[in-house]
């Protein structure tokens, strides 16, 4: 009962506004000039902000010493800015406890779909180095799992020779602290730093 009330309640003034308005409707075009700039200004500064975005994902830079500090999941999210950074807009942090391997994943502008596992190390090339187990678990998942076109270990610090061997057997790509740093610090894409990426999945205007 009180729904049905209040309902038409809600009926009734609306009508009572409708009518006023058709009274008095010299208010709508006053609004109406009144909105446009105001509407106009809105667009403006939402146009500036993607502007002062789009420079600042430019001109991302990380030196080394920057990344170590870093905690693991600050050290995802710099591999994700970096990735958006290249051009991949839907770049997304997907690590955490059962993430299966993967801890950024994003799709560059060549269609390509692009998973990252992390590996920080706190005290950098000082630490203990990635080896072969932890490709074992990106190969496992990376491409079955996530859809990877692209499968990538990402380090601030070293790497274990067989894990070289095992990735180059398995197509992995391997960013070391070597890579990490070419890649941080200047404004090259990861794709042109890696060989044997596999071929765009579409044309595009950087193909």
């Amino acid at each position: 009962m009180a729904f049905v009330v209040a309902a038409a309640a809600a009926v009734g003034l609306a009508v009572m506004v409708v009518n006023w308005l058709l009274a008095h409707w010299w208010v709508l075009i006053v609004l109406l000039v009144l909105a446009v700039p105001v509407g106009a200004g809105w667009f403006h500064h939402r146009r500036q902000r993607a502007r002062w975005k789009a420079v600042r994902a430019r001109g991302l830079r990380y030196g080394p010493a920057q990344l170590d500090v870093l905690h693991h999941t600050r050290f995802e999210d710099a591999v994700r800015d970096l990735m958006r950074r290249d051009g991949c807009r839907d770049a997304l942090r997907v690590g955490g406890r059962g993430d299966l391997g993967a801890d950024v994943k994003a799709t560059d502008p060549f269609g390509r779909r692009w998973v990252i596992q992390c590996k920080h190390r706190r005290d950098g090339a000082g630490g203990a180095a990635v080896g072969t187990p932890d490709l074992q678990v990106l190969n496992g998942t990376a491409r079955q799992v996530h859809g990877a076109d692209i499968a990538v270990i990402v380090t601030n610090g070293r790497v274990t020779a067989p894990a070289v061997t095992f990735a180059k057997e398995q197509r992995l790509h391997v960013v070391d602290r070597q890579t990490l740093a070419v890649w941080a610090s200047g404004s090259r894409p990861l794709w042109e730093l890696l060989r044997a990426v596999p071929p765009p999945r579409r044309p595009t205007s950087l193909s």
